[in-house]
Parts: structure tokens; C-alpha cells; sequence
């Protein structure tokens, strides 16, 4: 990722609700994230898991996935097909570059951490490659198989809004009780301003994570209950244009 990326969509990236919205910002073009081929190529993880790819051949894009050298073998290309909105290129791609970064099958939680401080060097990346190694890791296993990895990419780039929001709440809700406690929140919301670093522009102020978590939060938790249900989430989530524009804060940071 290019500083001038950060910095072009650091104004809502973080969705500071005390920042004019970056659309007033003088100087700054704000476009909506838009499913192209650029957008999946600015995928932080996509652009590892191809990075490694090799040339395989002139027929090598319409050959069928490889399944015999690794440990754990996923599921067929059409069974991925039916459920992700890959195609079967994009497929083969990223199953390529998977296979070659990880010949096991399998990414573990240090993999994830060492692909986030290779795209964040200004910042920490430590704990937010955590909470996100998480999110994929439904299973607790601690360890990522491939269909898993791209049935997420594919909601996080190409699903509905509804379906990144259910996603979102998965990564907030850190214990995976169903609810989003005010900590949880803001423990996911510092990890990203930690991994941003010094690169942020405007420069945040120290105690802007917190501002931004009491203000969401506040909204959220529509029964003032002190935790935030996935009803809740979703509600609030779609009928308030900021913390919509927050959401979005995951296309540019996975």
C-alpha cells in the first residue's frame, strides 16, 4: 500500500466522527470502494497470497486446482465457485500464490502477523493481525484452510453489505459470545490506529480511538445494555452514513 493511499482515505478510513467527511476536504478526491479489479488488487492479503506466484504454463489458467501436494487438500474449484463470487480464474490464482506462501494448506496466526507488518512498516500490526487471524479462524483451530480464507475475502470484497456487515461484528465480537462490548470495540478500533502509525494524515490525536468508540458505541447499544447484539449492529450499522463510511475502513485494510 502507497503512503498517498493512506493518506487519500484516511478521513473516513478511521470514520473520526469529530473530522470533516472527506468529501469537504479540500484537495482530497473521495471515491466510493467499487468492486473492480483494482479494489481486489488492493487487498492487503490478495496481494500476498499472489506475490509468489509463479508462470505455470500456457495452459496453467484453465487447469483444475493442484490438490496433490499439500496436506490439507481444499474443496473443488466448482464447489469454491458456488460458494464465493471468485471466478475460476481468480480462483486458480489465489490458490497458486496460497499454495506457494503456505505448501501445508494451512496459514497460522505468525503468517498473518509477518504479511501485516510487510504492508504496515510505519506502524504495529501485531495485535490487529490477531483479531483479524481470528475472524477467519472460525473454527479455533488456529490454523486457516484455503476455502476458509477465500469464502472471507469474498464477502469482505465482493459481499453484500449486509453480509461485510455480519463479518465486521465477527471481528468485533473478539470472545465470540454474540455480543460487542465496549472494550472489545475499542481494542479492535486502537489495534488499526496502532497499525496506521505515523502515516495518517491529518495526525490523530492520542485520544481519538477512544472518542470514536464512546460516540459508535453510544449509538449501537439501542437498549443501553452494555453490550451491542448482532440486531443492533446491523440496524444501526445501515441507517447511520458515518458509521457506514467506518465500515468501509476494511476494504483498505485487509
Amino acid at each position: 500500500m502507497q503512503q498517498d493511499d493512506i493518506k487519500e482515505n484516511d478521513g473516513s478510513l478511521l470514520g473520526d466522527p469529530g473530522q470533516t467527511s472527506p468529501e469537504k476536504k479540500d484537495g482530497v478526491k473521495w471515491q466510493r470502494p467499487r468492486l473492480t479489479r483494482r479494489t481486489l488488487m488492493k487487498c492487503c492479503l490478495v496481494k500476498w497470497i499472489l506475490s509468489s506466484t509463479s508462470p505455470q504454463g500456457p495452459d496453467s489458467s484453465d487447469s483444475e486446482l493442484e490438490l496433490t501436494t499439500v496436506r490439507h487438500q481444499p474443496e473443488g474449484l466448482e464447489q469454491l465457485q458456488a460458494v464465493t463470487k471468485f471466478t475460476k480464474k481468480e480462483l486458480q490464482s489465489l490458490y497458486r500464490g496460497f499454495k506457494n506462501e503456505c505448501p501445508s494448506g494451512l496459514v497460522d496466526e505468525d503468517t498473518f502477523k509477518l504479511i501485516y507488518a510487510q504492508f504496515f512498516p510505519q506502524g504495529d500490526a501485531t495485535m490487529y493481525a490477531h483479531f483479524l487471524f481470528n475472524a477467519f479462524d472460525l473454527d479455533r483451530s488456529g490454523a486457516i484452510k484455503f476455502e476458509d480464507f477465500v469464502v472471507g475475502l469474498s464477502i469482505l470484497l465482493r459481499g453484500t453489505v449486509h453480509e461485510k456487515l455480519k463479518w465486521a461484528f465477527n471481528l468485533y465480537d473478539i470472545n465470540k459470545d454474540g455480543y460487542i462490548t465496549k472494550e472489545e470495540m475499542l481494542a479492535i478500533m486502537k489495534s488499526i490506529y496502532d497499525m496506521m502509525g505515523r502515516y495518517t494524515y491529518p495526525m490523530l490525536r492520542e485520544d481519538a480511538p477512544i472518542e470514536h468508540v464512546e460516540r459508535f458505541f453510544q449509538k449501537m447499544d439501542r437498549n443501553h445494555d452494555g453490550v451491542v447484539t448482532i440486531d443492533e449492529f446491523l440496524e444501526t450499522c445501515q441507517k447511520d452514513e458515518n458509521i457506514m463510511k467506518s465500515m468501509q475502513l476494511f476494504e483498505n485494510v485487509i
